[in-house]
């Protein structure tokens, strides 16, 4: 199996994948909002950051660095959730909300075990 393929089926990064793309639709309208625009900048640069860093993490040469970087994804996911649930609030509605916040746990959860495997192993 291709190096790649294996990178696209974890799950983590699948999920993030998924969630960018929800970013990315959730946020265009509001881009035009004056009160949004760093709001709007800085989830989208969030949410790519999960991917990106399972990606850079992926392409390393240590479990070291791989871990590393899952927990930077983790960070990510977890900064993500949290703008969904305290800051953009104001601006979409309560399923929506809701929604973005379980994908963003389910990526944290997934993250989180994969974290746990990786350090354990001698």
């Amino acid at each position: 199996m291709a190096n790649n393929d294996r990178l696209h089926q974890f799950g983590a990064y699948r999920k993030a994948c998924e969630l960018f793309d929800h970013v990315v639709a959730d946020m265009t309208p509001l881009a035009r909002n004056p009160l949004c625009m760093r709001l709007v900048s800085q989830q989208i640069a969030s949410a790519d950051s999960i991917g990106s860093n399972i990606e850079e993490g992926y392409g390393r040469s240590t479990r070291k660095d791989y871990t590393h970087f899952l927990v930077i994804a983790r960070g990510s996911a977890t900064e993500t959730r949290g703008r969904y649930e305290q800051r953009f609030k104001h601006w979409f509605p309560a399923p929506t909300i809701a929604a973005r916040v379980a994908l963003c746990e389910e990526i944290i959860a997934i993250l989180s075990a994969a974290i746990v495997t990786l350090r354990s192993r001698p």
